[in-house]
């Protein structure tokens, strides 16, 4: 069964102590891409005091788990397609959202997340979600 890339989204309700994601993944191999990353780390970065440093051990702990999809060629080609296409129909996805999609489409992977909105639009991304 291959790995499924993981939105933000179920990141966070983990951190918050959510378990949408182990219901939804069971054990599944999983991934994140390098948005995710930054994602993660811009909220470390807005916290402030006693929140900022429990977040911080949280992401960090998480990111020793993952080796991050990068962006490379393959990706940015099938972002660059699928941006356009949206387009063409005057759809659009946000920026970070399309980046992470376009690296699931791209490594032929299943999406898990928990903002199905703009994630259903990207023709061809097979999306797992608990709502």
């Amino acid at each position: 069964m291959a790995a499924v890339l993981i939105d933000t989204t179920l990141l966070i309700d983990r951190e918050r102590g959510g378990n949408h994601l182990e219901q939804l993944l069971g054990d599944r191999d999983r991934a994140i891409s390098v948005i995710t990353v930054s994602e993660l780390l811009h909220g470390v970065h807005r916290a402030k005091g006693a929140t900022r440093l429990k977040r911080q051990s949280f992401v960090e702990h998480l990111l020793s788990a993952f080796e991050p999809i990068p962006i490379t060629e393959a990706v940015a080609r099938v972002h660059a397609s699928v941006w356009a296409g949206l387009a063409a129909r005057g759809e659009a996805v946000g920026a970070h959202d399309l980046w992470i999609a376009a690296t699931a489409l791209a490594h032929g992977l299943e999406l898990a997340t928990d903002d199905t909105g703009s994630f259903q639009r990207v023709p061809g991304l097979t999306v797992l979600s608990t709502s």
